[in-house]
């Protein structure tokens, strides 16, 4: 469950805010607020993972509300002035709503929450597996050993998976996505599209939602955009 709490000065767009979160079954709502100083006082008295603030407001504004913070939840930003969204990226806002929004893009908005906020939560938990260094796989009527530094990418074709590792030729395996995502947990292959995973240390740079890879070029998914950038912002990248 996400706790969060929800900021704007405008009773009517708190209180649709509100009905918002309270339709979603793994949001819960702490606490709400018209003004910055008493979202402060909410915090102090809560755990809070999530806060959803509007960004023109008196006295304190959104932004500065959240670069006030010494610990950072999650943010997404509710306003009505588009000119705002770089500023907000800026403090790495999850995500960035611009009014009038509808449900279900507060619903996606949500979800790009959730999945970071998982994203989070597995990697800060204890128990965590021996970190996979090699993966065997069937291919050419024989198993072969590959090293996870030497993979470059995967690629899903239909109901197999084709394998990219670098000074070698290519490998083609019965294997689902699902499956491979949950073998590679806790590696640097990570999942960035429904039908790609990257090795985060071979990438050359990042363009227009585009991967490159050497030569290669593999798109960004929509839904993977947040979890990568958490882990290329962990790594350093």
């Amino acid at each position: 469950m996400i706790k969060c709490i929800t900021l704007d000065d405008a009773p009517l767009a708190l209180a649709q805010l509100n009905d918002f979160v309270s339709r979603v079954p793994f949001l819960e709502l702490v606490g709400s607020s018209t003004n910055a100083f008493d979202a402060m006082e909410l915090m102090a008295k809560n755990k809070v993972d999530l806060i959803y603030t509007d960004i023109n407001m008196p006295d304190l504004n959104g932004l500065d509300f959240v670069k006030t913070l010494s610990y950072k939840p999650m943010i997404i930003f509710s306003t009505a002035y588009s000119e705002y969204a770089i500023e907000g990226f800026k403090v790495e806002a999850v995500d960035y709503l611009l009014k009038p929004y509808s449900f279900n893009e507060f619903l996606k908005s949500a979800n790009k929450a959730l999945e970071l906020f998982e994203f989070k939560n597995q990697s800060d938990s204890g128990v965590k597996k021996e970190k996979l260094t090699h993966l065997f796989i069937k291919a050419d009527l024989k198993i072969v050993n590959i090293a996870l530094e030497k993979l470059e990418f995967i690629q899903s074709q239909g109901d197999y998976a084709k394998f990219f590792v670098e000074g070698s030729k290519s490998y083609m395996s019965l294997m689902s996505m699902k499956s491979l995502e949950e073998m590679l947990i806790n590696t640097n292959i990570i999942r960035v599209h429904r039908s790609y995973f990257v090795n985060i240390k071979k990438i050359n740079y990042i363009a227009n939602q585009t991967i490159y890879i050497g030569t290669n070029q593999i798109p960004l998914g929509d839904s993977y955009k947040t979890t990568f950038l958490e882990c290329i912002r962990q790594n350093g990248l």
